[in-house]
Formats: C-alpha cells, sequence, structure tokens
C-alpha cells in the first residue's frame, strides 16, 4: 500500500510548522518508507502498518493541538512493493525518452 496523506492541525494560527514536525518525526521514526513534501507525506508498507502510523501522527497532532484535519489517499496494490520509487523512475524514464 502506497498512501499520501496530510494531517493539517486546526485552531493553531498560521504558523504550524512545529505541529506538523510532530508527526513527521512520527512517521520518520516508523521504519517505513516514506517522503515529506510541502503538502503531503508519502509512507508505504502493509494496511495495518501504514494506517497505524498514520493514527500515531494524527494522535502527535493533537497532543499539540486541539483539531486537525487528515487527508488520505492511498493505492492499494497487493503484490508489489517499493512504489514510492518505482512510480517516479517511470516518469523520469519516459520523460528521458523525449
Amino acid at each position: 500500500m502506497l498512501a499520501a496523506f496530510s494531517i493539517t492541525p486546526v485552531g493553531v494560527g498560521e504558523d504550524v510548522g512545529e505541529q506538523v514536525a510532530a508527526a513527521v518525526r512520527v512517521i520518520r521514526d516508523s521504519g517505513l518508507p516514506n517522503r515529506t513534501a510541502a503538502s503531503f507525506t508519502e509512507i508505504e508498507g502493509d494496511w495495518d502498518e501504514v494506517m497505524a502510523v498514520i493514527k500515531a501522527a494524527t494522535d502527535a497532532v493533537l497532543a499539540v493541538s486541539t483539531r486537525c484535519s487528515i487527508i488520505i489517499k492511498a493505492d492499494i496494490r497487493p503484490g508489489y512493493n517499493n512504489t514510492l520509487t518505482t512510480k517516479l523512475e517511470s516518469i523520469e524514464r519516459h520523460l528521458a525518452q523525449q
């Protein structure tokens, strides 16, 4: 499973860096392959592992915020792994051909 998700703290003002950092720390400590960008974090693993990390990251945000909003997009493709990098490699390969 490859999941892209965003946990947004609500009610803490415009600067949410501290609250988001709490979530990213949990994600990075999970040991699952992950990548964080400006708006979303991607993480790869089996369903139970990924959802447990998303819950733990949400709990970390709620420990420093009273409310949050979560967006999750998941690509569930049994038997496939390392899709965090192989999908991008495929795009780069096609771009290089032109």
